[in-house]
């Protein structure tokens, strides 16, 4: 951009011709001083004579003209000076108007590149906008184009559609006519259904009753086996079941019967006998023995069992096969072992322990 500045000047010229038109007159007044006393003296100098008077003569007229020359020298040098002046007075005026158009011109650029900008600005924002036009004229074209394919795509599959629905309308009408041909065989179905229906209703009920009349049995049976047993902690009731200790049957770690146990289950075994024989022969029931131990693991080197679970299977089945020995039916009983899987104290203590080992008669159905 066009950038011009001007030093303010001084217009010193006035004074300067005034200046040197004093020195011009000064000048004048010293040469005339200096002739004046040199031809003084040279007319009372005796050596001279009237030929120092002539040559004093010759040499003031030469000097009348010097002075006359320079008069006029002077007043030439003043036009030129007031010449000069007045076309230094037009120069600065043409200075002052050049500065005044560098201005103007400077105004005209400064207003002409904001103008550049803002159409650069507003260029550069019609060539995004023609971008965006151009993609999203591509992505139309793009968009256009997957229409086409869609819409062909769509025959095609509309066309595997009808050829489809007229299938399955040939099996519906296939369908419908087996249906018709089956609705009879439906009919005796229904009829065969609704009778074995009937036919287990009335076994279940047969069950509930049965079930039922065991019951009333239970009640009595564990009245038997604690009378037998005898009233002590270690043998309790627990709903439908009879819990006895282990420690009765066995000895620590081991699975045979002890001689205080044989004579314990001499006297369980005449009273399973005895409900033998008082309970109806259509109702068919079992007692389950269910052995249980505590959770203390078993030592190493035991080599009948390896794990609590066999060694509450040993114990139930060792019951069991004691009071066969004693004339029980084997069929009667069914033996089971669950190791410390269902303890009835969480407890780690004496107390909970023996509890925890136990055997449970349950007399139930099969």
């Amino acid at each position: 951009m066009l950038n011009i500045r001007y030093r303010e000047k001084t217009n010193a010229w006035p004074g300067f011709v005034d200046l040197f038109s004093n020195l011009v007159i000064i000048l004048i007044f010293l040469l005339i001083v200096f002739v004046f006393l040199w031809t003084t003296t040279s007319v009372f100098n005796k050596n001279t004579g009237a030929k120092k008077v002539a040559e004093l003569e010759q040499t003031q007229q030469a000097q009348a003209e010097q002075i006359e020359q320079m008069t006029a020298d002077k007043q030439e040098a003043e036009q030129l000076l007031l010449a000069a002046r007045d076309a230094l007075i037009n120069q600065e005026t043409l200075i002052g108007n050049q500065e005044n158009l560098a201005n103007a011109y400077e105004d005209k650029i400064a207003d002409l590149t904001a103008q550049q900008e803002q159409l650069a600005a507003q260029i550069a924002e019609l060539n995004d906008q023609l971008q965006l036009a151009t993609n999203a004229k591509e992505e139309m074209a793009r968009m256009e184009s997957e229409r086409h394919e869609m819409q062909d795509e769509m025959a095609e599959k509309q066309s595997e559609l009808n050829a489809r629905i007229a299938e399955l309308e040939a099996q519906l009408d296939a369908a419908e006519k087996r249906a018709q041909e089956k609705e009879a065989e439906y009919t005796q179905m229904s009829n065969r259904l609704n009778k074995a229906l009937a036919e287990k209703v009335a076994e279940l009920n047969e069950k509930i009753a049965e079930l039922n009349s065991i019951e009333q049995y239970q009640s009595e049976f564990y009245k038997q086996v604690k009378k037998a047993l005898g009233d002590r902690t270690t043998i309790r009731q627990d709903g439908d079941r009879f819990i006895v200790s282990s420690d009765i049957f066995f000895d620590s770690g081991s699975y045979k019967i002890s001689q205080k146990g044989k004579s314990q289950l001499k006297l369980l075994a005449k009273i399973i006998k005895d409900f033998e024989n008082k309970i109806p022969s259509d109702i068919d029931w079992i007692i389950r023995v269910d052995g249980h131990t505590d959770n203390k693991p078993v030592l190493p080197g035991t080599y009948a069992y390896s794990n609590n679970m066999q060694l509450s299977l040993l114990r139930a089945t060792a019951v069991v096969n004691e009071l066969v020995k004693d004339g029980v039916s084997k069929r009667r009983l069914v033996p089971s072992g669950f190791g410390e899987l269902h303890p009835t104290e969480l407890g780690r203590d004496k107390a909970s322990l023996q509890k925890n080992r136990r055997i449970e008669l349950q007399l139930t159905n099969k």
